[in-house]
């Protein structure tokens, strides 16, 4: 099984991002602020990230260069409302 992050600070669409993925045989953790994300990161791998624009800690694309500027090529599909 794929194992994916799911970085979103809004709790019912996390909730229903999570619910689709786990009933679609992924597993999925979910973390709602960037720098939770960082300290996940730090301690697992990901299939894929699937990463909110508008964090309570900073914008995602900042969080994104990190990620890039350090070599890491997991797919990242950023999602926005």
């Amino acid at each position: 099984m794929a194992r994916l992050l799911v970085v979103e600070d809004n709790d019912d669409l996390a909730g229903l991002l999570v619910q689709g993925l786990t009933r679609a045989d992924f597993v999925a953790d979910r973390v709602a602020t960037m720098a939770d994300a960082r300290d996940v990161l730090s301690r697992n791998q990901y299939a894929v990230i699937i990463l909110d624009l508008g964090l309570p800690d900073g914008d995602a694309t900042t969080l994104l260069r990190v990620l890039r500027a350090q070599e890491n090529p997991t797919p990242i599909l950023i999602l926005t409302a």
